[in-house]
């Protein structure tokens, strides 16, 4: 007996639910942060990696571990301090006897041979360790002497930052931000929500997580969100608004010539379409919308421009410049049918 495929409709319909559930699992311990989650999520399901930047106490590594629990991955958490070695991170060879009598090397995989990997505060420690991160980021596999391991699939970093310390910590480099699809502010509670967190932590009561997705899940839904159609006009648009974050370009208005010093590459523009897709597919619906790209320019952008410092003497940052640009740069029009 055979079973009717099921359509895309259905399938996406299917995505939209399974997000729900995800969001009502992680809502359990976590009050309000609905923006940043639905950015996590269109990260996870677009394979990116996400940097989480906030002040402490506000439940960032609560976020993702919890997270971890709803998806039936594996998840492995490192504290990144000033004496980490790129080897606590990927791991090292190691001499060992074998039965036989004879010594040989064995690798023995470090932390990041994992699905979801939580690199809390990343920029405490320094800049060779911190680079021990890229090709897993990017080839999503490590290198260790003359042999290559591939990392398991879904594989995805969500590092954390506080931005008010800067003592003892090396701010990572432009070449490894750009690597992160989302740069997401997490900002303070509001004033309702702060009451329901005193409210729930302060009780004795044990929340019960239930998982959501499997490994296998995810991966066949990253899938189905590489389908979503993207139009021609989506494209043009994205394609608009990153050239005009560039101070060099023709098409850069002048508060970006004045007020920037680099703007965004390809690489913006591509973690754009993707994330639109996201949201279209955790929506269901089966193409991605301006809106949806619009919605998530802020947190794909603002470590991709860089404010010089007339704009941060006016009180600029790259997140007022990129809002603006939303407000200036218009979406292509689409020609009217005729007849």
């Amino acid at each position: 007996m055979s079973t009717k495929p099921k359509s895309l409709g259905d399938l996406l319909q299917e995505f939209s639910h399974y997000r729900r559930l995800m969001q009502e699992e992680l809502q359990k311990v976590i009050v309000g942060q609905t923006e940043v989650i639905e950015q996590i999520f269109a990260a996870i399901f677009t394979r990116g990696h996400c940097l989480l930047v906030g002040v402490p106490g506000l439940a960032k590594t609560l976020m993702v571990s919890t997270l971890a629990k709803i998806l039936d991955v594996e998840f492995k958490r490192i504290q990144f301090t000033p004496d980490l070695m790129p080897s606590d991170i990927i791991g090292t060879n190691v001499l060992e006897e074998t039965p036989e009598g004879r010594r040989e090397f064995r690798f023995v995989p470090g932390p990041i041979f994992t699905n979801i990997l939580l690199a809390d505060e990343i920029n405490r420690t320094p800049p060779k360790t911190q680079a021990a991160l890229l090709q897993a980021m990017q080839e999503r596999e490590v290198t260790v002497g003359h042999q290559t391991y591939p990392l398991p699939e879904p594989f995805f970093t969500i590092a954390t930052q506080n931005p008010i310390e800067q003592e003892g910590t090396y701010p990572l480099p432009e070449a490894q931000l750009d690597r992160f699809m989302f740069n997401i502010k997490v900002d303070y509670p509001t004033a309702e929500e702060e009451e329901r967190i005193l409210a729930l932590t302060t009780r004795s009561e044990k929340v019960e997580i239930h998982k959501v997705l499997s490994a296998k899940a995810i991966v066949n839904l990253q899938r189905l969100v590489h389908s979503i159609a993207v139009s021609q006009y989506i494209v043009q648009y994205v394609a608009r608004l990153v050239r005009a974050t560039r101070p060099k370009d023709p098409s850069a208005p002048d508060f970006v010539k004045e007020f920037v010093d680099w703007g965004a590459g390809p690489r913006a523009g591509q973690f754009l379409i993707q994330g639109g897709k996201a949201l279209a597919a955790m929506d269901g619906r089966f193409a991605v919308a301006i809106e949806d790209i619009q919605k998530i320019a802020v947190p794909v952008l603002r470590h991709r421009v860089s404010v010089n410092f007339h704009a941060q003497a006016e009180g600029l940052s790259s997140d007022d410049i990129i809002m603006r640009l939303l407000r200036v740069i218009p979406p292509p029009t689409i020609p009217k049918y005729e007849r």
